[in-house]
């Protein structure tokens, strides 16, 4: 697979992995008790845990022939 299709279907991946992500923390965002402190901590785990699982594709993405 050319480096360019490997961008584009990364890309793609990227994206809809995303917009899941997105739509999960948010529900799950309703279940966290109404404490500023518990939503500060769920909020800053979310915020930041959506990037380790889009470093795998990261590095398929860039693997260079």
């Amino acid at each position: 697979m050319s480096a360019r299709v490997r961008k584009f279907v990364g890309g793609i991946g990227i994206l809809v992995f995303l917009a899941a992500y997105i739509w999960g923390m948010s529900t799950l965002s309703e279940y966290v008790p109404d404490q500023w402190a518990l939503k500060l901590a769920f909020f800053a785990v979310a915020g930041i845990g959506w990037g380790v699982p889009i470093l795998p594709l990261l590095s398929w993405m860039n693997r260079g022939r």
